[in-house]
């Protein structure tokens, strides 16, 4: 349990360091490609043995690489969708992208959640369509809702975070390290692309100001990363995701209250409540 705390802590301190460090005039993929930058070089110290980048094993290679290409391809979508349907509905589809996670932990690798259990998964679902829909509506009435655009951020985003349980029940626990290194090699790669074509598109330059905040971005991004998988390996996902979702939550709310003097609306503390009984549900033993 102590793996998955860590897991969101860090993930809360990423998030808040987003917040915090946002450069609205400067390349939007400045701050992600610094931060990605920043997880490829923790991953390649943290290697037992430097020799691995070139002799590790095809699956922890190849599924690095597709991982990083889902994290990027999560981001994406989720900025188009933003375009398309706002902020708030496209949060919500996000964070109910660990339904993806979920069928592949339950249909793929046999884990079986109690009716409790099951409760508190429902639970989770509505909270975090209370807490995210809670929020101030950023669409016009009556406008037009591009299903396609919430579909793929529901399935990038939900195929990013399912992509631990994979490596976790098929590859080697030895190669850890090298699978990070990839997959943030691979998002740096695919990062540094869309800054190019984003830099092309609308001549906003990646400002050494946003490279330089991904280091605050990048160090909580790895270990939350990292950590999840020694979490999946002593806890069943359908207890890993949608805690470390709901923490997320509860965590950021909680600063947002705190340091940023945010307001919670009515749906979104009734939310934290289903939150919180969630937590208790999921958490009782099987």
């Amino acid at each position: 349990m102590i793996y998955l705390i860590l897991s969101v802590l860090s993930s809360a301190v990423m998030a808040i360091a987003l917040r915090i460090f946002q450069d609205p005039d400067g390349n939007r993929f400045g701050i992600i490609l610094g931060n990605y930058a920043v997880c490829v070089l923790i991953s390649f110290i943290r290697l037992p043995d430097h020799s691995m980048v070139f002799k590790g094993s095809a699956f922890a290679v190849i599924w690095g690489i597709v991982s990083g290409f889902l994290y990027v391809a999560g981001l994406l979508t989720m900025q188009t969708s933003i375009r398309l349907n706002g902020a708030t509905l496209t949060a919500v589809f996000a964070k109910l992208g660990l339904i993806i996670s979920l069928a592949v932990s339950i249909f793929l690798f046999g884990e079986r959640p109690t009716v409790l259990q099951i409760l508190g998964l429902i639970l989770v679902l509505t909270a975090i369509i209370l807490i995210n829909g809670g929020a101030e509506n950023d669409r016009a009435k009556g406008e037009r809702v591009h299903s396609g655009a919430l579909f793929l951020t529901l399935l990038a985003g939900g195929g990013a975070g399912a992509t631990a349980k994979v490596f976790e029940s098929i590859g080697s626990r030895t190669e850890d390290e090298l699978y990070f290194f990839y997959l943030f090699a691979a998002a740096a790669v695919f990062t540094l692309i869309l800054a190019i074509l984003e830099k092309k598109k609308t001549g906003l330059p990646m400002r050494a100001k946003g490279l330089a905040a991904g280091i605050a971005v990048g160090i909580p991004n790895y270990y939350a990363s990292f950590l999840l998988l020694p979490a999946l390996t002593v806890l069943p996902a359908y207890i890993v995701y949608p805690v470390s979702s709901t923490g997320v939550i509860l965590m950021v709310s909680a600063a947002g209250v705190l340091f940023f003097h945010e307001k919670l609306t009515s749906k979104q503390k009734i939310g934290v409540f289903l939150t919180l009984t969630a937590l208790v549900l999921l958490n009782l033993p099987s």
